[in-house]
């Protein structure tokens, strides 16, 4: 994956912010759907925040829990305007103290617009990392959060996270992972547990 960047659809930090929220449970394919009419009427975060939760519900209602994304929306694009002044911050804290921002959608801003070495952890990167073996018996997102920025120099964290992304979704998927079209079999745990298994077998 060379040129691994996110597949969601955005033209400043505060349309990324909008659909990393929205992706939330949701594919990235649908929210690229629902996000050019809602990034008509709402290109920053003034224009959301003077709207209301009713408008910005009847754009996202195809998209998976619409009621509390449209209350996070709305409650986030005014806390935007109120103490950030409708600009998105760099900073983990004030990402988390916004209204629908939990640790990965403020490590996916971190990375993507600030370059910072914010590790998002989704189910894929969850899924990827311990099936390879870049980490060890990480209960939750976070433990495997913090194993990943151990485990990668600095300045490719940004990457990293979309890397393993990217593997998750077309090569490593949940279900019949595609290993024999995997550039990493010959060093994925998994898939030598896999080639252990079969010989065994025979």
């Amino acid at each position: 994956m060379p040129n691994a960047e996110t597949e969601l659809n955005y033209h400043n930090s505060f349309q990324l912010l909008v659909a990393v929220i929205l992706s939330a449970q949701c594919t990235d394919k649908r929210v690229n759907q629902i996000t050019p009419n809602v990034f008509k009427q709402f290109p920053d975060a003034q224009s959301m925040a003077a709207s209301s939760q009713e408008k910005i519900f009847e754009l996202i209602k195809t998209c998976s829990y619409p009621n509390n994304k449209a209350q996070h929306l709305f409650e986030m694009s005014k806390m935007l305007i109120k103490k950030h002044k409708g600009i998105v911050p760099p900073e983990m804290d004030a990402l988390l103290c916004l209204p629908g921002v939990g640790r990965k959608t403020a490590n996916v801003i971190r990375s993507v617009i600030y370059n910072e070495p914010g590790f998002a952890v989704d189910t894929h990167v969850f899924r990827v990392a311990a099936r390879i073996g870049l980490t060890k018996k990480a209960k939750n997102p976070l433990q495997a959060e913090e194993q990943l920025t151990k485990g990668f120099p600095e300045e490719l964290i940004p990457k990293a996270h979309h890397w393993l992304i990217l593997h998750g979704r077309y090569v490593c998927t949940a279900k019949k992972p595609k290993c024999e079209l995997c550039g990493l079999k010959n060093f994925c745990l998994y898939n030598k547990r896999q080639s252990f298994s079969k010989a065994k077998k025979a």
